[in-house]
């Protein structure tokens, strides 16, 4: 009796583990894929494998090929590769920035005070994070042509501010979860005062979450497609446009390459924001 149970232990083990192996090669499978496809030296299909060449790599950063099979938006005039991707930097570090100042001071003002409609208003604080993509860029694209604003760089930053704020709201408030309040009042009874007590007590210990919670904001405003294709003007195109713009014309194989430098800046920056978030006070 024993050993039937023992055994069927076992199954069971075995059938968890083959799922989770199973799950992660369906998640990362398609990663693995475009990682290994950018260094495919066929230029019309990307499917077929014809050789191993950094070519592409060097279109992005060179701008010319030695073939002359490359997409013109990257040979003929790599300057506006380069413009669409300030654009992008320019957008994520301005609304990771005041997402950032926003979402720190919320999540600070609803962990230290209590008041009327409090958990109502926690409620509004994450409908950014659960509405879809698609739904709140119409919202904010009428929003902004009923108000009369122009469509641009402005208008973008405006739009992830909105949805931004929720994560680093959400980051900094579990960070401020598991802090010790007497610290806080050990400064106010030695006479600090409050902008005092912030900055030499409370900033110091949520200063991981704080910049845990601006590195996530930066790589999603980064990454972010949907919301950005709705409230973009004429000449505030960003690097995902960019890359739907090309997709259009066909699979390129500088996109794939452009794909992986994306995702390895992107695992970069979230994996330090994570690290960040989970140390401990």
């Amino acid at each position: 009796m024993k050993g039937r149970r023992y055994s069927a232990a076992r199954l069971w083990n075995a059938l968890f583990n083959g799922y989770g192996f199973l799950f992660l090669v369906f998640l990362y499978l398609p990663l693995g894929l475009i990682v290994v496809y950018s260094f495919n030296a066929n230029p019309i299909n990307m499917a077929v494998w014809t050789g191993f060449t950094f070519d592409w790599y060097a279109t992005i950063f060179v701008g010319a090929g030695t073939e002359g099979n490359f997409d013109s938006a990257f040979t003929e005039s790599p300057e506006r590769l380069y413009g669409v991707v300030k654009n992008s930097f320019l957008v994520a570090l301005s609304a990771a920035s005041i997402a950032t100042v926003i979402g720190t001071a919320t999540a600070i003002a609803l962990s230290r005070f209590n008041f009327l409609g409090k958990r109502f208003y926690q409620a509004l604080l994450l409908l950014p994070m659960l509405v879809p993509d698609i739904v709140l860029g119409i919202a904010l694209l009428i929003f902004f042509v009923g108000a009369g604003i122009h469509l641009g760089l402005t208008t973008i930053i405006i739009g992830h501010v909105t949805f931004l704020s929720s994560y680093v709201f959400v980051i900094v408030s579990a960070r401020l979860a598991g802090i010790d309040t007497t610290l806080e009042k050990a400064s106010a009874d030695l006479g600090a005062g409050p902008l005092t007590t912030f900055r030499r007590v409370t900033l110091p210990q949520i200063m991981p979450g704080v910049v845990g919670g601006f590195l996530l904001a930066f790589i999603i405003s980064l990454d972010d497609v949907v919301i950005t294709y709705f409230i973009a003007g004429v000449g505030s195109q960003t690097l995902p446009l960019f890359i739907l713009a090309m997709m259009r014309r066909g699979l390129r194989p500088q996109i794939t390459a452009l794909a992986v430098l994306i995702l390895l800046f992107s695992l970069i920056v979230a994996s330090i924001g994570l690290f960040l978030r989970n140390r401990k006070p």
